[in-house]
């Protein structure tokens, strides 16, 4: 999508105080910095017909946590967007999929963490499960690899390296006790 100018308009983030009230807005890349602002964000847990959770490795050429495996896509909601509907969007930019059977598991998940390079994330970020509805299809830009786990698989590789995981995938599965709601529609 471009604006009048034939530019793609900069990705805004909501930002929100403690209680997750929205109280403004700020281009995404201008909030992502040393000092980032607490703002809106989701995670997302993709899960196939096997019962199999998606894992992607960020692509080199992220901002943050370039490189690292984390949970299949997360994202930020635009101002006004639904978070259904931002979380579908994002599964098509970044995965080229779509999806069934979106859940929140974690709804008041929150995290900061900082990057190796100093830029901080700072999110109020409710964690959602979904089924794949078709094949993924990454977007090199942001996604370098990916790869269907079992579930037990994916937490065993967290509890023996949780540095070659993204922080919040980390903290997730220390607070998740890995329910599935979405179980009903995977093996």
């Amino acid at each position: 999508m471009t604006d009048a100018t034939g530019q793609q308009p900069a990705e805004q983030v909501v930002l929100v105080t403690d209680d997750g009230t929205p109280v403004g807005v700020a281009d995404k890349i201008a909030v992502h910095t040393t000092d980032t602002a607490l703002h809106l964000a989701f995670s997302c847990h993709v899960y196939n017909d096997r019962g199999e959770v998606l894992v992607t490795r960020r692509a080199l050429e992220k901002l943050t946590w370039p490189g690292v495996w984390t949970n299949s896509f997360c994202g930020h909601p635009a101002p006004g967007e639904p978070m259904e509907t931002a979380i579908a969007r994002r599964a098509l930019r970044e995965l080229g999929l779509t999806l069934d059977k979106v859940e929140v598991v974690l709804p008041e998940f929150r995290y900061r963490a900082i990057d190796a390079s100093g830029i901080v994330e700072n999110e109020i970020c409710p964690v959602y499960c979904a089924v794949a509805a078709s094949p993924v299809d990454p977007s090199p830009d942001e996604v370098s690899e990916f790869e269907w786990l079992a579930p037990n698989a994916l937490r065993a590789a967290v509890t023996a390296a949780p540095f070659a995981f993204s922080p919040w995938l980390v903290l997730q599965l220390q607070q998740w006790d890995g329910t599935v709601p979405v179980a009903d529609a995977v093996a």
